[in-house]
Formats: C-alpha cells, structure tokens, sequence
C-alpha cells in the first residue's frame, strides 16, 4: 500500500515545487524588472510614506560633494544636506517629496529606484534591503560657480542676475548662477512642515496669514534666471542680426548704414543710438564689423526692419533654437526666448533686443557658443556621469551638436566682429574675452538689463558665457568685468 501512495506524493512534492518556483520567478519579476512601475504608480500611497526612509545618492562638481543623505539620530528618516546651498541651488535644486533641477531631473537614480539600478539589485530588493541611491557628477567647476555667484550678488543685491558658461567643444555646462538664490538646506527634508511654509514664502504665495513676501514674489528666487525666465538682451542681440547679415551676403567690412537717427517704419519715432561721433554718427554709413563694436542702434534697427525683413530674422532665430525649449537634462528645459512675428516698427526696435524681443541666458550663450564653434551649436547638459553604489558608471555624457547656425566662414567673422567689441568698442576693458555688450532699459523703472555674451579666450575659444545683471549703467561697465573674473578661474581648469 506504501508502495502506491508514493507516486501521487512524488507528483503532489513536484507540484509544489514547480509553483514555489513560479512564485520565485514572479516575485523576482515584481521586485525587479516591475519594481519602479510599481513603486511610482499614482496609486501606489507607499512611495510617498517611505521616500524619506531610503539615502538618497550624493551630487558631486569637481569632485566636491554638494549634496548628501544623512540618517536623522533616533529615527528612520534620512536628512538632505546642501553645500553652500544658495549658491549651487540653480544646479542641485531642493528635494522635500518634491524637488526641482538634478534633484528632480535624476530622481530615480538618487533614490535607488531607476530599473538599471533595481535590476542588478533584484535579490536586496527580495530580501526587503533599502535600495542604494546613485551618485550624480555635475559638469560644474565648483570656485568658477562661487565666484559667478558673489559678484552677481555684488553687482547688486535688490535685483536679478545670471551667468553661464559652456564648454563650446562638448556642451558641458560649467558655470551656472542665478541671483537670488535661495538655500535648500531650508526646505529639506528634515525641516518638516517649517520648510513646507518656507517653500511658500520662497515662492511669493500667500502664507496661512495671507501675508506675502514682496521681495520673493519680485525677484523669484526660486527661478533659475539662466533656463527658466526671459529678459530683454538689448544689444547683445545683434550678434543674431549680424548673423542673418552674414547669411544673406554681407561680410564684416560691408558697408552698412548708420545714420545718427533712425525713425521706425510708419511712426514718428525717433531711434537714437547712444552716443554720437564714431562709426554711428559720422558718415552716416560704415563697415559692419564697427557699428557692431560701437553698438550703432540705427545699424542694426535698419538691417532687421529693412534690409533684412522679419521672415530673415526669425530664419536666423530659429537656426539658434531661440523659439524653442532646449532640454538640458530631463525635465530640465529653458522656457523658450520670443521673437515673434511683428511690424516694421517693432522688428526695428526688437532687433536691438527691445520691444517684443526676450531672451533667456542660455539660449544668448548659445549665440557665442556658435561664433567660436565653426558655426556648431553643442546639446548642453549638466551631469557628466552616474555612479552606482559599486562604483559602476550607469550613464555617461555623450556630447551631441544641437545645430549648426551658421557656416564655418559665417561663424569665424562673427567671432572676428565680437574680438573688435573688446578691442576697440563698448567692452574695451576685457581684451582677453570676445563678445557683444547690451544694455536693455525698462519703461518707469531705474534699472537696465546689463548683459556681456561671448566667449574665452579671445584668440583660441574653448567657452561660451552669458552674463546679464540688472542696475544703473552698461553692460559694458557693469557685465563685462563679472564675464572677465568668472572666465579666469574657469580658465585655470
């Protein structure tokens, strides 16, 4: 009788054994190749319990830990720590749940929860181990972002500013500041609901009072004025105008009209440029590479308005990616620069980067990326690499031309024009840099928008720059000295 019941038992024993192994291949499943999917799904309340129990992976510039994960003394909860907070914060953003910049754009790989983490890890997640957050590097060069940073703050500290600085060979982006900033170390994790109230005085909302901090709501310190908000580029635009020149025949020794006046197309409106004598006042005429060294108004006003038309210029606009939203990193984009579609009169008054005409840092750095590349525009990005806990590298920089805005030859006058600008126009005091001044002024206001926008060295380029700084005065005064003290420690890399 024994004898009989041990074939039903080997087949009941076999049996079981093959579901134990079907439920090992679904857990492993599930706990591996599904474990994101899972873990994000909007119907999944867990993600929001445990995120503050996991350590988050650092974010490194230069081999300088800016942000790391700290266990809080008697508790489960992990802590977010932030170097020199309000200055990297344009780069690292915060993280409280919520989060903005690195912190936002590689959520998954900090929190240990990207799939090319979970997948080599699939046994510590069966086990029920804590997944390990990767480590992000950052193009940043660390003293060249400290330095970008205090003088904005220098220049003047009750109103906006940015720099950014890009490698013009690769895209790397190696200086990006904003002013104001903020300190994430504020609204970190471990702040609890004291950070939450903050984040809303940050934002210039209304707190449970109704109370509003005027000074957060004006000057936006939670925006990163080099990617996220646009201002008027005053004449560092007609580096754009001076390439649709180029394109549609002119060279740098063409002569161009400069009038001393200018009266925009169906108005009585008078155009000046901002001093007289010169290549803008004299003859009434001049070669192009001067108006664009002295920053003749007239010059620039007739080519978009006239010579030129609103379809050449926004064909030029276009080949920069002016009108578009550049991703930087995921979920990391610049809102897009605007020059739309406009009468004779505001083309005129938009070509001298007034009027309808707003910018964003980036996109003018990109202007002078093209001047000092061939006419090459690079993809710029933030994160050079990511590290697994092991050390392993997840993912690594790939730089890719964005476009090619201009011909090599186009591109090489350009630079040639911008070299004249600091050797005898409206930027004379930097001689080691290349670039276009621009001063935008505001309608009832006291303020300009001071930009200086080119690139470094001046004879062999390796980087493109953008600073603009609001306050009385020039670009030429006020931009291009904080363009030439960032550019030299950038230099010593």
């Amino acid at each position: 009788m024994n004898l009989n019941m041990d074939k039903p038992l080997r087949r009941v024993t076999i049996f079981a054994l093959l579901l134990i192994f079907a439920l090992m291949v679904q857990v492993n499943y599930i706990q591996g190749s599904q474990a994101e999917k899972l873990q994000t799904h909007k119907l999944n309340n867990r993600q929001f319990l445990d995120v503050f129990k996991r350590p988050r992976g650092k974010i490194l510039a230069g081999g300088e830990v800016l942000v790391y994960s700290k266990q809080q003394p008697n508790s489960e909860n992990y802590a977010r720590y932030y170097k020199d907070g309000e200055i990297f914060a344009p780069v690292t953003g915060f993280f409280n749940g919520g989060a903005s910049g690195i912190e936002r754009a590689y959520h998954s790989l900090l929190d240990g929860r990207d799939k090319r983490i979970t997948n080599q890890r699939w046994f510590d997640q069966f086990i029920g181990k804590p997944a390990i957050g990767a480590d992000v590097e950052t193009t940043i060069i660390p003293n060249a972002q400290r330095r970008a940073y205090r003088a904005l703050a220098q220049a003047n500290p009750n109103l906006r500013g940015a720099v950014v600085v890009m490698d013009v060979r690769t895209g790397a982006i190696v200086v990006m500041a904003s002013y104001p900033s903020f300190d994430p170390n504020e609204v970190a994790p471990q702040t609890g609901e004291k950070g939450a109230k903050r984040l809303v005085e940050l934002e210039g909302k209304p707190n449970d009072k109704g109370e509003v901090n005027e000074r957060n709501k004006r000057l936006k310190p939670l925006v990163n004025n080099v990617l996220e908000d646009t201002f008027f580029p005053g004449s560092s635009f007609k580096s754009v105008i001076a390439a649709a020149a180029l394109d549609n025949g002119l060279n740098k020794n063409s002569t161009v009209p400069a009038p001393s006046t200018y009266t925009l197309p169906g108005t009585n409106t008078q155009l000046p440029n901002s001093h007289e004598g010169g290549a803008c006042g004299g003859a009434g005429q001049a070669p192009l590479i001067l108006t664009f060294a002295e920053s003749c108004n007239t010059t620039y006003g007739i080519l978009g308005a006239e010579q030129l038309g609103i379809d050449k210029v926004l064909e030029t606009t276009k080949k920069f990616h002016y009108d578009q939203r550049i991703e930087v990193e995921p979920d990391l984009r610049t809102v897009p620069s605007k020059f739309p579609e406009m009468n004779q009169a505001e083309t005129a008054l938009a070509s001298i980067g007034q009027g309808n005409n707003t910018a964003t840092p980036l996109h003018m750095c990109l202007v002078a990326a093209a001047a000092a590349n061939d006419g090459r525009i690079m993809k710029p990005y933030l994160v050079q690499r990511v590290r697994a806990a092991d050390q392993s590298v997840i993912e690594e920089a790939d730089p890719q031309e964005l476009s090619r805005a201009m011909s090599p030859g186009q591109a090489e006058q350009l630079a040639d024009m911008m070299r004249e600008v600091t050797r005898t126009g409206t930027a004379r005091n930097v001689p080691q840099l290349a670039g276009k001044t621009g001063t935008a002024d505001f309608d009832g206001v006291e303020y300009n928008n001071r930009w200086f926008v080119g690139f470094a060295p001046a004879d062999k380029p390796r980087y493109a720059f953008a600073v603009i700084t609001q306050g009385i005065g020039s670009g030429g005064e006020a931009a291009a000295p904080i363009a030439a003290s960032v550019m030299r420690e950038v230099l010593k890399k």
